[in-house]
């Protein structure tokens, strides 16, 4: 799924990594934790539209910064139920296309439609709210104060 971001990669980029923030403005993962560098276990918390929230430890497959972010989870056993997720960030003439892909594989998948339909309605809700957030960067919280 592709949504356009009318800000710079590098916005988006600090939207994405900023996991103690995804509380404030993500609907799909309430909660992250963790280093987003190779090779580092995260702690994700996705809680889809109409399911029960669950959360698991990927790992951090690739970074490229303002460019790709992706990660490898599995449940339980490695084959069994396998997912690797990844955000690909490319500057455009009015800001930046965000793409999130997702790939399972492994003996459940096929038992796990439902599933699977409410993640990518979860992954779809948080691009639109990525959409809003980074509307309104850089965050109130964070904005510089004026002098009258």
């Amino acid at each position: 799924m592709t949504t356009h971001i009318p800000s710079p990669p590098d916005v988006a980029w600090k939207i994405l990594t900023d996991f103690p923030a995804y509380t404030d403005w993500n609907p799909f993962i309430t909660r992250a934790s963790g280093d987003p560098k190779v090779g580092h276990k995260l702690s994700i918390r996705i809680v889809p539209p109409g399911g029960r929230g669950m959360t698991f430890r990927p790992r951090v497959t690739a970074v490229e910064p303002e460019h790709l972010f992706e990660w490898f989870g599995t449940l339980g056993i490695q084959g069994l139920f396998d997912g690797r997720h990844a955000f690909v960030l490319k500057p455009t003439a009015g800001g930046t296309t965000l793409t999130q892909t997702e790939t399972f594989s492994g003996l459940l998948v096929p038992l796990m439609t439902g599933v699977l339909q409410r993640t990518k309605k979860g992954f779809e809700n948080m691009n639109n709210a990525l959409l809003s957030r980074a509307g309104s960067w850089p965050p109130a919280s964070t904005q510089p104060e004026t002098s009258e």
